[in-house]
């Protein structure tokens, strides 16, 4: 079996991880066990771009055993968990490319021979696999049926193609599941989040001034549990409309400007270009921390920051002091990628759960409506939505109400008023 991963002997806590996780999964355990005899992927190949972790690792376990052949390469270098890429190889027979902290070049080498493997459904986080397909790679889009994508970051991107007339199959946006962003980007990017920091630092959130970049989904979540933690919490934004939700939400708002002179924490999530940048660097306290929670490496100009500094070291784990040469001290987290991801282990995995039963179930539509389909990018099916709240609830040991006949009829009618 072809593969690329650190040390085959990680496998034996990999696979502890794997059934850990599996414990918290119990909407995807559900979807398991109605199609491994079913087989809807047989003769399926799924090419999957995504954080190589175990919640991931029980996704890709669950596709295979519902007949699908499937091949896994990370979305982040530093978002690998070696010991879980370990044991899906040699204890699952699944190929994996994928070895935390590879450079450049690995990565998009690792892609690449995924997309060799003659794929018919791709499984991205931040559409660099669907990239590579549409500008390097063209001649492997003949067999494709359709994708999933899995984050905002993602989303924007093909909806850019969309827009621009070159997306060459269907997409489904996992992202703008209801299950997914509400649960997903908000509690599960607040709590990981959180986590990151603190593995990173161990500092005391209580009493700190915590600057947030972005209030969508992934923002908020930080922004609220910053405040559980005890920290004075600030959100910068560019869109008036949640600037305005996050002030009605208790917030502070301000301009990055004026939060970089009395900020000690910031973290981004906006999904764009030098969100922090030199500007904000040279009016920041001494012994700021810098993090960041978008997909992509960017929100922080790192570079800029290298260019304004004396000297750097890794003075813990995921955590790099940069020396300025006006004396003052900057530590970033992760080296401005993925932190929640890249110092942490990511989002918990009952949260996961709802986002990667939508991947399963979304597949599973796309193969059932293959040829169907435009080359746009759709969103998740309400039915296929609202099927995994419901069973989430079940796992949870709750019940909800239905609608009487008579609630439905005045529901869908006109004639009753006051």
């Amino acid at each position: 079996m072809d593969y690329f991963v650190k040390d085959l002997n990680l496998s034996g806590e990999g696979k502890l991880k794997i059934e850990w996780a599996k414990n918290e999964m119990k909407v995807l355990n559900e979807i398991r066990k109605k199609f491994t005899s079913k087989k809807p992927f047989k003769g399926i190949k799924i090419g999957a771009c995504l954080h190589v972790t175990s919640e991931t690792a029980n996704l890709m376990i669950a596709l295979k055993e519902a007949g699908a052949e499937v091949y896994l390469t990370a979305s982040n270098p530093l978002s690998t968990q070696d010991d879980v890429a370990a044991s899906l190889v040699k204890d699952f027979e699944t190929p994996v490319f994928a070895v935390r902290g590879e450079d450049k070049e690995t990565y998009y080498k690792n892609i690449k021979r995924v997309i060799e493997k003659g794929i018919n459904i791709t499984m991205d986080d931040g559409a660099d696999l669907v990239s590579m397909l549409h500008s390097k790679m063209r001649d492997y889009l003949k067999d494709i049926i359709g994708g999933t994508e899995e984050t905002t970051t993602g989303v924007i991107r093909l909806r850019s193609l969309e827009k621009e007339k070159v997306l060459s199959y269907p997409i489904i946006a996992v992202n703008d599941a209801k299950t997914k962003h509400f649960f997903d980007n908000r509690f599960g990017t607040g709590q990981s989040t959180i986590d990151g920091i603190l593995r990173a630092t161990n500092i005391l959130l209580a009493g700190k001034v915590f600057v947030v970049a972005g209030f969508g989904f992934c923002g908020r979540g930080i922004a609220e549990r910053a405040r559980g933690m005890g920290a004075r919490v600030i959100v910068t934004e560019v869109d008036p409309v949640k600037a305005l939700e996050a002030a009605m939400e208790g917030f502070e708002i301000m301009k990055m400007e004026k939060a970089s002179l009395i900020g000690d924490i910031f973290v981004t999530a906006t999904g764009d270009y030098h969100v922090i940048r030199l500007e904000h660097f040279e009016k920041m306290k001494d012994g700021v921390i810098l993090g960041n929670s978008g997909h992509f490496n960017v929100e922080i100009d790192v570079e800029g920051l290298e260019r304004i500094s004396k000297g750097k070291k890794e003075i813990r784990k995921n955590l790099t002091e940069y020396t300025l040469k006006n004396g003052k001290r900057i530590y970033l987290v992760a080296e401005g990628r993925l932190l929640n991801l890249s110092a942490a282990e990511g989002h918990p995995s009952s949260v996961m759960d709802m986002s990667f039963s939508n991947q399963f179930m979304s597949v599973k539509f796309l193969v059932e409506n293959r040829g169907k389909l435009e080359k746009k990018v759709y969103n998740v099916p309400e039915d296929i939505d609202n099927e995994i709240a419901r069973v989430k609830l079940k796992t949870m040991g709750f019940e909800i109400d239905e609608l009487t006949d008579e609630q439905r009829k005045y529901l869908s009618s006109w004639e009753i008023g006051t």
